[in-house]
């Protein structure tokens, strides 16, 4: 039974099939077709795959950041709280070393001037001379006065946008002067992906090529963002559409080189990068970029 059938389902096929061939191509709206030419549509030749390529233009970038180097200044309710702190931990903790040997020699002393004392305890230490616990706080004062702590705020420094050794209590984002399209413009170091490596390989290639031989950590394999822009219509080609751009991060480890006061480079705040980055890049980057 499964023969007839089998033919009996084939018939309608061949009959629709041979409506187009006894139907002329030009009087139609149907074209002639046959295996070959499907087997040409749905399996192209190896070489032709080969040959054809991404429209995009692939590259990696690196957001290099200065974590913060000093604390930030404490907000008015914060120094509210760090004051309670304080006064809970001054009230509920145990007496220092140096406390007890400043009762101890409080001690000492009314038993002196009430002639309860035994010289003894003075033999007891030799020719030792006896330093006490208040002769120790004022040589530590002394100490203290001769000591003159950096400034927290450097406004000669501050104002330096090429030094990494402003503001010191915010992070920095590290921007290069690239050019793009015959345009100069500010951007995160980025270079284009070449075959063979990946595009982690390339964002660190991107930072050793800068000429100021920064040391970095790179945070993980996997990019944090991506920023996609098409080319002008007018340069747009089949085969060149536009570019994609992979940003990773990294943590600057060592202390950046001094750099020229006029090289294109820049340790800028988050706050300052619509200073120099434009609005659609900029809203890629500020998404990944943490104020810390």
């Amino acid at each position: 039974m499964a023969a007839p059938c089998g033919r009996m389902a084939s018939r309608p096929l061949r009959q629709f099939l041979s409506c187009f061939s006894r139907t002329p191509v030009g009087n139609s709206a149907f074209r002639q077709f046959s295996s070959a030419s499907v087997c040409r549509a749905s399996f192209p030749c190896s070489e032709a795959a080969e040959r054809a390529s991404s429209p995009w233009t692939l590259m990696a970038a690196v957001c290099l950041q200065r974590l913060p180097v000093i604390s930030a200044d404490c907000s008015p309710i914060e120094q509210q709280f760090r004051q309670m702190l304080h006064q809970i931990e001054l009230e509920k903790s145990v007496l220092s070393d140096h406390e007890l040997r400043l009762l101890e020699d409080a001690e000492r002393m009314s038993r002196k001037q009430a002639g309860d004392y035994d010289s003894d305890e003075e033999e007891s230490h030799g020719d030792q001379e006896i330093m006490l616990a208040q002769d120790l706080e004022d040589t530590w004062e002394q100490k203290m006065k001769s000591f003159q702590p950096a400034p927290r705020v450097r406004a000669d420094v501050d104002k330096d946008l090429t030094s990494a050794e402003r503001c010191l209590a915010d992070s920095l984002v590290f921007l290069a002067e690239q050019e793009v399209g015959g345009e100069k413009l500010w951007l995160l170091p980025q270079t284009r992906w070449q075959e063979g490596e990946t595009l982690r390989q390339t964002a660190e290639r991107a930072l050793t090529s800068l000429p100021a031989g920064f040391k970095a950590t790179f945070l993980g394999n996997a990019p944090c963002g991506v920023y996609k822009y098409k080319l002008p219509k007018a340069i747009r080609t089949e085969n060149s559409v536009g570019t994609k751009v992979f940003f990773f991060k990294a943590v600057l480890t060592d202390g950046a080189p001094p750099t020229a006061k006029k090289a294109p480079f820049l340790w800028v705040r988050k706050s300052e990068l619509q200073k120099y980055l434009k609005p659609a890049y900029l809203m890629k980057v500020e998404r990944f970029i943490l104020d810390l």
